[in-house]
């Protein structure tokens, strides 16, 4: 492996840990260009200078994509803790990337089923490589502040919509929007995410075993082979009823989540039609979805780094119980009433992102270090089962809604969401610290209230 070896990558001493959040930043900012596939699939589909495929179509190469994201992150974890980050990493460049060139190639072709295979298949795969890549890294450098840690790279993966949007728009208006022009999108976006994404796998370091954050009493001396604090394997963790809890926290807030931010722009046209003109609305729609992803990426980091200080169990009653009643104002009080909608939703949506960022440091305080990166994984086929559920709860009972005006249309679905938090909130209710008998080595167990707080 040589180059690629985790023992190639182990930092020098004085080295800077803050080298390590760019790394991380360097491939969640470019993976996170999932959040901005609407953009290229309103111009594959159909209107007005539009290539005309059916919304089918057009969504399977998401949808394939965040399937394989979870699949692969699940499969690969393992993988990923063993051969060490640089090596997970630059698998996800090569994936990621490649994907759109495969994409750029079937545009080229006028096959659109390469852009499925592509984006879809090969680039899910590179999104799910790349998600886990940094997480057990980031936390052995920040043990002191695990939260804060992975919410600044997975910010990065909520915020990668917001530099990709503008920049998939502007190579639609150059090259135009015929297979040629999308071709040529793809292409350019393929290499300009290799050559990001390589500051990361090149930048990224490991801490030596025997390093410990600044200001760090280190560890006393113990008997040959004990380790501190929890060391559970990813095999014996998804064993656990700690796990399948933490499994059913991340799958409903997620999908309270995501049910909002896949139908954010009518929604909000529903829930302001008498208001103003049409013309007004529209406008104000599409920038309620851009503010949408703002509150995404922030919660990521702010909710995150909370949790550090308050306790990752604490955070995840506000994101869980609060989010109900979020959900309950907004059908009781957010028709017509922009403020109270506004304020809701853009809560909702940061417990949403930050839900991703903590969850992590959670695995991390019950599990450890040992190999937090494969439990993440596993734990991330939430995530999948969540991208199915919420917009499916949505959609599905909307259109059933048939003529229902305005908000009344939601009232089932955002009821559903209220149900599904608050049987999260009892999941995190349950999780308790994970008996030591369970560790890999004997280990010195953390303090319950740290665990469990």
């Amino acid at each position: 492996m040589g180059f690629l070896d985790r023992s190639a990558i182990v930092a020098p001493p004085g080295w800077s840990r803050w080298l390590v959040p760019p790394a991380a930043l360097a491939v969640h900012l470019s993976i996170g260009q999932a959040y901005a596939w609407s953009n290229l699939k309103t111009g594959l589909g159909t209107g007005d200078g539009n290539l005309g495929y059916s919304g089918v179509a057009t969504a399977l190469p998401f949808q394939l994509a965040i399937v394989m994201l979870g699949l692969s992150a699940a499969f690969g974890g393992t993988t990923v803790e063993r051969r060490g980050p640089r090596w997970a990493m630059l698998v996800s460049t090569i994936f990621f990337s490649g994907g759109f060139l495969i994409s750029a190639l079937g545009m080229a072709l006028s096959q659109y089923w390469l852009v499925v295979v592509g984006y879809g298949f090969f680039g899910g795969i590179g999104l799910g490589i790349g998600y886990i890549s940094p997480v057990s890294t980031l936390m052995k450098w920040f043990a002191d502040r695990p939260g804060m840690a992975t919410g600044i790279a997975i910010m990065g993966f909520g915020g990668g919509a917001l530099i990709a949007a503008p920049i998939e728009t502007a190579l639609m208006a150059t090259f135009g929007k015929d297979y040629g022009g999308f071709s040529l999108t793809f292409l350019v976006m393929g290499i300009g995410y290799a050559i990001f994404m390589s500051m990361g796998w090149l930048l990224v370091r490991v801490p030596a075993d025997d390093w410990t954050p600044p200001n760090t009493p280190r560890p006393t001396a113990q008997a040959s082979g004990t380790t501190t604090g929890p060391a559970v394997s990813a095999a014996t963790a998804i064993r656990l009823p700690q796990f399948w809890l933490l499994w059913i926290v991340l799958c409903f807030n997620v999908t309270a989540g995501i049910g909002l931010l896949e139908r954010a722009n009518p929604i909000y046209r529903d829930f302001f039609a008498t208001t103003a003109p049409s013309t007004q609305i529209a406008a104000a729609a599409g920038a309620f979805v851009s503010i949408l992803s703002l509150a995404n990426m922030l919660g990521r980091f702010v909710w995150s780094s909370a949790s550090d200080v308050i306790g990752r169990k604490n955070i995840y009653r506000l994101y869980l119980g609060v989010g109900a009643l979020l959900y309950l104002v907004i059908l009781t009080l957010g028709e017509g009433n922009k403020v109270v909608f506004l304020v809701a939703a853009l809560l909702i949506l940061s417990f949403y992102g930050a839900g991703f960022a903590t969850i992590p440091a959670y695995l991390k305080d019950l599990f450890g270090t040992y190999q937090v990166g494969a439990i993440h994984g596993r734990l991330l086929t939430a995530w999948s089962a969540a991208g199915v559920l919420g917009p499916l709860v949505v959609n599905a009972i909307v259109d059933a809604q048939g003529d229902v005006p305005g908000p009344g249309k939601y009232s089932v679905s955002f009821t559903i969401m209220i149900g599904l938090l608050v049987v999260g909130f009892v999941a995190n209710e349950l999780v308790k610290p994970v008996d030591p008998k369970f560790y890999e080595s004997t280990a010195t167990p953390v303090r319950e209230e740290e665990t469990a707080r």
